[in-house]
C-alpha cells in the first residue's frame, strides 16, 4: 500500500485532514476532535444530515491508523468528481449555499451542535445542490456561547450576496482576491447609502463593519457576545429571511439573450442539436465540458442524456438562469459555473496551492465549443494554433463550430475595431487545428455558413 499524502488544501484545522491513497480521498480525524465527532454521531446529527443530503456521506476505515500521530479515525468520504469554488458561482448558487449552512447550522443547534467554521469553501454541488462537506465543521454547543463562525458566514456569503444584488452581479469575483471573505468595512462601503435603511444590512454588515475597523486599528481582540440558544435561533432566523430576499437585479447583459439573435434559421437550428445529439449519443462520453453555454440550450442535449456535465460562461446572469432552469427540470447532473475561459481561475491560496486552477480538475472527455472560436480569436486576438493547443491540452476529443466571417456575429465584433485577421478562415482554423487533432469530421448544417466539428486526437 502506498503511503498515503495530504491534500494541499487541507490544512488548516486542527481537528484532522483529508488525505489520498491510492487513489482514495480520505480523512484523518485527530484525537483531539473526538469527543465532538462521537456527539455528530451519536447525536442523530450525522444521520439526520446525510439523510437530508445536507452533508457528505462517509465510511469509517476501522483498521486504518491514519499517517501521522493522534489519530483516532479515519473516514472515506463520497468524492465529489468536480470541485468548484464561491467565485466561480452565480447569485443563485452562493444563495443556496449560503441557505443551506444555515439549515445545518440550524439542525446542529437542534442536536447540541454547532458549526465552528461556515466557510463558502467547504461547500460544494453535489447532484445539483450545494452540500457541506467537512465532516469536522461541528462542535458540541455550550448554552450562551457565542457562535465563532458568525463573521465567517457574513464574509464568505452574506456580503458577497448583497454586493451582487445591490451594486453588480459580478462582484462576488472579489472573493478571489479575499479568501477569508469580503471584509465587512469594504462591503460596507461599496454598499449603495440605502442598504444603510435595511435593518438586516446595518445589523450584518454596516454595524460590524465600524466594529471590525475599530479592532484593526488596535491591538485590542473583537469580543464575542454572549448568545442564549433563544438568541442563537433568532440570529439564524434573521440571517435567512435576509438572504432568502435578496433577489439578482434583472437587467440586460451581453450574451444572455444569444441564442435568440442566431443566424439560424428554426429548421437549422434544430438541425444542428441532432446532429450535437447524434455526435454524443455515438462516442458515449463520461464527462463533458461545454465552453462558452449561455444559458445550457445545447448542454441539455449532455444533461438529458445523464451524462455529467460543467458547463462554464462568462455572463454571470447566463448562468444563474441556466443554474435556475436546472433546478426546476431536475436536471441534477449540470453544474453551470462562471468562467472565462481566457482568464480560467489561477491556483491560489496558500503557497499558490490551497484552490486548483482548471486543469488540476477533473477534465473531461469531450469538450464543446459552440459559437465560441470567434468570441477567442477576434475579440481576444487569440491564435488558432494557440486555440487548438489548449484545447487540445485539456481533453481528447471536441466538438467544435466555426463560424465564418461573413457571419453577421463576426461582422457585428468587427464593428468596434479594425479588422486585422486576414488568416480568419476556414481552411487556416482546419489547418491549426489538424497539428493537435488527427480525425476531423466536418458536420454541416443546411441554410448556413457555420460547420459543426467533431475532432479527436
Amino acid at each position: 500500500m502506498n503511503k498515503g499524502y495530504k491534500e494541499s488544501s487541507s490544512f488548516r484545522d486542527p481537528s484532522g485532514f483529508l488525505f489520498w491513497e491510492n487513489g482514495k480521498l480520505l480523512r484523518q480525524i485527530n484525537s483531539g476532535y473526538k469527543e465532538d465527532y462521537d456527539h455528530l454521531v451519536r447525536s442523530g446529527l450525522y444521520e439526520k444530515l446525510v439523510t437530508k443530503e445536507l452533508l457528505i456521506p462517509h465510511k469509517e476505515l476501522a483498521e486504518h491508523t491514519g499517517i501521522s500521530e493522534g489519530c483516532y479515525k479515519v473516514i472515506e468520504p463520497q468524492l465529489i468528481d468536480f470541485i468548484s469554488y464561491a467565485y466561480e458561482w452565480s447569485f443563485n448558487q452562493l444563495k443556496d449555499a449560503a441557505l443551506v449552512t444555515l439549515r445545518i447550522q440550524n439542525l446542529a443547534l437542534k442536536h447540541g451542535m454547532i458549526l465552528k467554521d461556515a466557510s463558502a469553501y467547504n461547500i460544494q454541488f453535489y447532484k445539483g445542490k450545494p452540500i457541506l462537506i467537512d465532516t469536522l465543521s461541528f462542535e458540541k454547543y455550550q448554552e450562551n456561547s457565542p457562535w465563532i463562525a458568525y463573521r465567517q458566514f457574513v464574509q464568505h456569503f452574506l456580503a458577497p450576496l448583497a454586493l451582487m444584488s445591490y451594486c453588480d452581479i459580478r462582484l462576488n469575483s472579489m472573493l478571489k482576491n479575499h479568501l477569508d471573505g469580503i471584509p465587512l468595512e469594504m462591503a460596507s462601503r461599496l454598499l449603495p447609502w440605502h442598504t444603510k435603511l435595511n435593518l438586516g444590512l446595518i445589523l450584518h454588515i454596516h454595524t460590524h463593519s465600524l466594529a471590525q475597523k475599530k479592532y484593526q486599528a488596535s491591538s485590542a481582540a473583537l469580543v464575542k457576545p454572549e448568545l442564549s440558544r433563544k438568541r442563537m435561533e433568532a440570529l439564524i432566523k434573521s440571517l435567512w429571511q435576509l438572504i432568502h430576499k435578496l433577489k439578482v437585479r434583472e437587467k440586460d447583459s451581453e450574451w444572455v439573450d444569444y441564442y435568440t439573435f442566431t443566424n439560424y434559421t428554426p429548421s437549422s437550428f434544430d438541425q444542428k442539436k441532432t446532429i450535437i445529439h447524434g455526435v454524443i449519443q455515438d462516442i458515449k462520453p463520461s464527462f463533458v465540458w461545454d465552453i462558452g453555454a449561455n444559458t445550457g440550450e445545447f448542454t441539455q442535449l449532455v444533461s438529458r442524456l445523464g451524462i455529467p456535465c460543467i458547463a462554464f460562461d462568462i455572463d454571470h446572469l447566463a448562468v444563474d438562469r441556466h443554474y435556475v432552469q436546472l433546478k426546476k427540470h431536475n436536471l441534477t447532473n449540470t453544474l453551470p459555473l462562471v468562467l472565462d475561459i481566457t482568464n480560467p481561475s489561477p491556483a491560489i491560496g496558500w503557497a499558490n496551492n490551497e484552490r486548483m486552477n482548471l486543469e488540476m480538475r477533473k477534465k473531461p472527455d469531450l469538450i464543446m465549443a459552440l459559437a465560441l472560436i470567434h468570441h477567442l480569436a477576434i475579440s481576444n486576438n487569440i491564435p488558432f494554433e494557440q486555440i487548438a493547443s489548449y484545447l487540445g491540452r485539456l481533453s481528447d476529443k471536441l466538438i467544435i463550430e466555426f463560424v465564418p466571417k461573413e457571419d453577421s456575429q463576426v461582422q457585428l465584433l468587427l464593428t468596434s475595431r479594425k479588422d486585422v485577421f486576414p488568416d480568419y478562415s476556414k481552411d487556416s482554423f482546419l489547418r491549426c487545428f489538424k497539428e493537435v487533432f488527427h480525425k476531423i469530421d466536418a458536420l454541416e448544417i443546411d441554410d448556413s455558413t457555420r460547420t459543426i466539428f467533431f475532432m479527436q486526437k
